[in-house]
């Protein structure tokens, strides 16, 4: 996954910068360095990304299992009648 998120955000980033010299007519690779700078942003954007999603699932199943938790206690619990 890690390898695909990685190769994903190069891409985003060289498209983009790509897409930014289309759009002002200029050559495609006008400034190679801007490329590099593009795909290394492009990177850590993607991969932060799978980061946060990964945390999000973590903390929705946690969140999740508290609520099942509390709803069996609420329900399924001790009978004071």
């Amino acid at each position: 996954m890690a390898w695909s998120a990685t190769m994903i955000g190069a891409l985003l980033g060289l498209g983009t910068q790509m897409y930014s010299n289309a759009l002002r007519k200029l050559p495609y690779m006008r400034h190679p360095w801007e490329h590099v700078v593009g795909m290394g942003l492009g990177v850590v954007f993607v991969n932060q990304l799978v980061k946060w999603d990964a945390q999000l699932k973590e903390d929705l199943d946690k969140m999740l299992e508290k609520a099942k938790a509390a709803n069996e206690r609420r329900y399924f619990g001790e009978d004071d009648d």
